[in-house]
């Protein structure tokens, strides 16, 4: 199976704030979307994190990245540029991204964008708990920022059935 997440922003305290997350610190953020990570995705899915992983030093990120089930690919978020390509392979990435991955009609961006062909779904995460900017078609573009999907990746089929809507 594949999935999509994105946001998780581990170690970072000010999320918690920024998007009233339900946590008292960052280790019990950490764990909860470890836990609900680890509650659907098996180690031989694949999941697409759409950026902005965390935050911290090598090792904490690569333990972090590590106790997550599953084949990981990282489209690198706007907090993820601080770190080169080959250490977040080395944190547990199998692939790493800059702007977009187009996978059958799923255009994968960290943030929404509008140049959206009229049979693709944009997946993207950025905006959190944000409402979308008015100027994107709510039709063809989905949210999977931790915050918006209970720190549940979404599966494929979940985004396939709303392209069907289309």
């Amino acid at each position: 199976m594949i999935y999509f997440i994105a946001d998780t922003h581990f170690n970072h305290v000010n999320i918690i704030k920024y998007c009233n997350r339900p946590f008292k610190n960052a280790d019990e953020m950490n764990k909860y979307i470890i836990k609900k990570w680890n509650s659907v995705v098996k180690q031989t899915d694949t999941v697409y994190h759409l950026g902005d992983v965390g935050f911290g030093k090598f090792e904490e990120l690569k333990t972090l990245v590590g106790s997550l089930n599953g084949r990981k690919i990282l489209l690198r978020g706007n907090h993820d540029f601080k770190i080169g390509v080959n250490t977040w392979k080395e944190i547990g990435f199998l692939e790493v991204y800059k702007k977009k991955i187009i996978l059958d009609n799923l255009l994968l961006t960290h943030a929404p964008i509008e140049e959206v062909e009229e049979n693709q779904v944009n997946v993207f995460g950025h905006i959190h708990d944000k409402p979308i900017d008015k100027k994107f078609d709510k039709k063809n573009h989905v949210c999977v920022s931790c915050d918006v999907v209970d720190y549940i990746p979404v599966s494929i089929s979940k985004i396939k059935s709303i392209d069907k809507q289309l």
